[in-house]
């Protein structure tokens, strides 16, 4: 079973980047969990929500408390937010960041992946230009870093379940999965 962590703010489309995954997922033929944990709920504010996948059926019914992965849609979250907390070692971390982390050794032992999704996200004009909404760019980031789901599984579960700019959110996950930094472990 693989548990991914995601963490993001409020209005950046974190809980829906799990459930448009668990779908592509699901196309892909995973049994699937998505499900969100919030604590102050406004735009701006810290949110996780999760993804558990496994090719047999799930009958765990409890927050991820130690992911295989974690997804970080707002770099500002490292400076308060431990989001390594019960990261399994050699695990990746995919972070919303133009660049490498200027201090990457706090990711020793796991591996790094960085796409500019913001930059990405406001040049196919989703959400706007102070909140711009990055959830289908870290989607393309994630499938390339994985290796799964298939990149035409996530196109179609936007294509799906995405009223808004469907195209525009697509081609921006084409564009975030062949610009992801994969920079692997750091030691």
């Amino acid at each position: 079973m693989l548990e991914i962590r995601f963490h993001g703010r409020g209005g950046q489309g974190t809980v829906v980047a799990t459930i448009l995954l668990s779908q592509a997922f699901f196309q892909a033929g995973y049994q699937v969990q998505s499900f969100p944990f919030f604590g102050v709920e406004r735009r701006g504010a810290p949110v996780e929500a999760y993804l558990r996948l496994d090719a047999k059926k799930i009958l765990l019914r409890t927050n991820v408390t130690a992911p295989d992965h974690v997804v970080v849609q707002d770099q500002t979250l490292l400076q308060s937010i431990d989001v390594t907390r019960g990261l399994k070692p050699g695990g990746w971390i995919l972070l919303n960041s133009p660049e490498a982390v200027a201090n990457p050794s706090r990711f020793r032992g796991l591996k790094l992946a960085c796409v500019d999704a913001t930059r990405i996200a406001l040049k196919h004009q989703l959400g706007t230009r102070t909140h711009p909404i990055v959830n289908t760019a870290m989607m393309g980031a994630f499938a390339r870093m994985l290796g799964m789901p298939p990149m035409e599984a996530v196109c179609n579960a936007i294509r799906e379940e995405v009223p808004s700019e469907p195209d525009a959110n697509i081609a921006a996950a084409r564009e975030a999965y062949e610009e992801v930094m994969l920079i692997g472990d750091i030691t």
